[in-house]
């Protein structure tokens, strides 16, 4: 039996809601576990990423021993330093691109964003669908609604809405007011705008918040994953959040 149903939240659609285009990149969250052999070379960017908790494994340091010289003396042998192995983060499986079952009403083609469980479904044929794990807007920034991409870019340049801009200053935050693409960008890889909102599905520098409620509305994926869907999805592609 197929098993994949998509709950309707009722319409809170951004009337209410100060938009933004990157989310809210200070919250502490925990780690999200991320595979390292799926997330290469992605994962590179957590090296640099604040607040990530690393369990280390510390070599244990041999004994003190001794050792008999010529002469008769005994000396203390030298104790090794322990040497530090840190662990590569990980990320739930849940997360990762799969394959999965669909008997939904939308037609092949069609992206579903399940802001509850933090999913994004790309439709297939033959009651099928590629999901995704997102990240979705906090709490206060939630909204639902269906348009179409109007727009792609690859590594896209952010320019923070003066509300965004206005709000994080008020927490000491000061945000840039244009940054150039690249990798230390929060919309990561590639963006998809939606209709003519401030919303988009786009990547990010912070791939340990996939799975979280953690934005200010947009959708964020991880950069390998943004970009397969955007390989898959064209101008026109209709995109319903619920």
């Amino acid at each position: 039996m197929k098993t994949i149903l998509f709950p309707m939240l009722g319409a809170v659609f951004a009337a209410g809601v100060t938009p933004s285009t990157a989310g809210d990149r200070y919250a502490d969250r925990p780690p999200v576990m991320v595979s390292p052999d799926l997330s290469a070379p992605w994962v590179l960017q957590l090296g640099r990423a604040p607040g990530i908790v690393r369990r280390q494994a510390v070599q244990q340091q041999p004994r003190l021993r001794t050792a008999q010289q010529p002469d008769g003396v005994r000396t203390a042998a030298v104790q090794l330093p322990a040497k530090r192995v840190a662990m590569r983060p990980q990320i739930n499986p849940i997360y990762l691109p799969q394959e999965v079952d669909y008997d939904g009403p939308q037609k092949p083609g069609t992206i579903v964003i399940d802001t509850t469980q933090n999913f994004l479904f790309l439709i297939e044929k033959n009651g099928k669908a590629r999901r995704y794990g997102v990240g979705t807007g906090k709490p206060g920034f939630e909204w639902s609604g269906t348009h179409k991409i109007t727009n792609k870019r690859e590594w896209p340049d952010w320019r923070p809405p003066a509300q965004m801009i206005k709000r994080e200053a008020a927490k000491g935050r000061y945000l840039p007011t244009y940054l150039a693409g690249g990798m230390e960008n929060p919309l990561g890889a590639r963006a998809l705008y939606l209709g003519t909102t401030e919303y988009r599905i786009h990547g990010t520098n912070q791939p340990w918040t996939i799975g979280g409620a953690v934005s200010s509305g947009c959708i964020r994926m991880r950069n390998e994953d943004v970009v397969d869907l955007y390989e898959r999805v064209n101008v026109g592609t209709t995109v319903e959040v619920i």
